[in-house]
């Protein structure tokens, strides 16, 4: 399997944080209020833990986003 080239994984990154952030955090705060409210320290810490969880899977994808692009030609120097 062919790696996603820089500019996919920009793209899918915005898509992921922009669509994917949003119903995550939906979907935990959904999760959370299934149960009584807890002491507000685990509250915090179970966020935490969520946010922590969501964000693995996609660490490949955001690795290297914020910097130029790798294989652009480079740029003329004046």
């Amino acid at each position: 399997m062919k790696p996603l080239s820089w500019r996919a994984r920009r793209r899918w990154a915005l898509v992921v944080l922009l669509v994917g952030l949003p119903l995550y955090i939906m979907a935990a705060v959904s999760l959370v209020a299934l149960f009584d409210r807890p002491p507000i320290i685990v509250e915090f810490a179970i966020y935490v833990g969520l946010g922590v969880i969501w964000a693995l899977p996609f660490r490949a994808l955001f690795r290297g986003i914020g910097r130029p692009d790798p294989d652009a030609p480079p740029e003329d120097e004046r």
